[in-house]
């Protein structure tokens, strides 16, 4: 098998039980011991193959550069939360002080700060995983290997900790490896996702791939109850700018070429005319796709998923106008473009 994961990105592996998801996990910090194959690790600004590395190495690697959060959380009991989450920069060499300011700062971050000189037992089962992603965060690792770090929880602290997550990976932009057997939190969680058979690699891309595009009958069943508007996003299904009219400055919303959209020069919307009546341009927000006034048209970013484009539709008789992160135009997504998304994705 070979897998490759950028800088920064979400990579889960999904699979059903002895797939090998774990095992390729622990291969990555060595912690399962490699046959053959390399298993290359960015460090310190090289790559060192972790499968061949002499242990001086790999222990480097293990408290510099890759860090683990396990399922069981892996709490010392007779240390403190503060303690427990300092652990890897005591194991580092990391002075007391210094470790108390960085510890305190990662407890703050996950919402510990008040629990710090607590024990283990003292914690809920969501708390203790808090300490255990504050304990990963604190040694500042380029990589983090999760392994199904939530799936001891009850459904609602696990889409807690899973929103919490993605709220702190826009900040510290860590790679993570996650391993997961839940396809709903892999599909919500990662930006790459690796379906795994037998030891196998069978499908890797993006969940918009998977989902659209199965490669097999076994990735098929995998998906086949997965709700797509939760997945689907606005670039997967928009009405591109290359196939839109156009007169002059203007993009033409309707076939009468009776709503029209003036651009500037970057192609950037910056006003609209309505039978010839100037109306008003609503920005979506780019967090959560709502748009709180009232408006003719609305733009939105072009990773819009498809559950918000609905929602938006609600607001507005017109299409949707998809832009990219510099807000140029990208595209139009109007019900067509949403049926037709989910008639495709039905069709699989």
């Amino acid at each position: 098998m070979s897998l490759s994961i950028e800088r920064g990105q979400i990579c889960v592996l999904m699979g059903l039980s002895g797939s090998g998801k774990s095992t390729i996990l622990r291969a990555i910090n060595r912690l399962n011991e490699v046959a053959r194959g390399e298993v290359l690790v960015e460090h310190k600004g090289q790559a060192v193959d972790v499968a061949s590395c002499s242990e001086a190495v790999l222990r480097d690697v293990r408290i510099n550069t890759v860090s683990m959060v396990f399922q069981q959380f892996g709490l010392l009991p007779w240390r403190t939360v503060r303690e427990n989450a300092g652990f890897g920069l005591e194991m580092r060499g990391v002075p007391a002080a210094e470790r108390t300011r960085i510890v305190d700062e990662k407890l703050a971050m996950v919402g510990l700060t008040a629990w710090a000189d607590k024990y283990a037992h003292e914690l809920s089962g969501g708390m203790q995983q808090r300490v255990g992603l504050a304990r990963a965060f604190a040694t500042d690792a380029d990589i983090l290997l999760m392994d199904e770090p939530f799936s001891a929880l009850d459904p609602l602290i696990r889409d807690k900790l899973q929103d919490e997550l993605l709220d702190l990976q826009k900040r510290i932009q860590k790679t993570i490896v996650f391993v997961s057997h839940d396809l709903d939190e892999a599909l919500k969680l990662g930006n790459k996702i690796a379906i795994m058979e037998g030891g196998r690699i069978v499908q890797e891309g993006t969940a918009e791939d998977i989902l659209l595009r199965p490669a097999n009958a076994y990735v098929a069943e995998f998906v086949k109850h997965m709700n797509p508007l939760n997945v689907l996003r606005g670039n997967a299904v928009m009405r591109p700018t290359e196939s839109l009219k156009r007169d002059g400055d203007c993009v033409l919303l309707d076939k009468a070429g009776e709503v029209k959209v003036s651009v500037d020069p970057s192609d950037r919307p910056v006003g609209v005319t309505l039978n010839g009546r100037v109306g008003t341009l609503g920005k979506a927000d780019e967090e959560t796709g709502r748009i709180e006034t009232d408006c003719d048209v609305i733009v939105a970013p072009v990773d819009l998923k498809l559950k918000a484009a609905i929602e938006l539709k609600r607001r507005t008789n017109h299409p949707i106008l998809l832009v990219d992160n510099l807000g140029r135009l990208a595209g139009l997504c109007d019900d067509d473009e949403i049926y037709r998304g989910l008639l495709h994705r039905a069709g699989n």
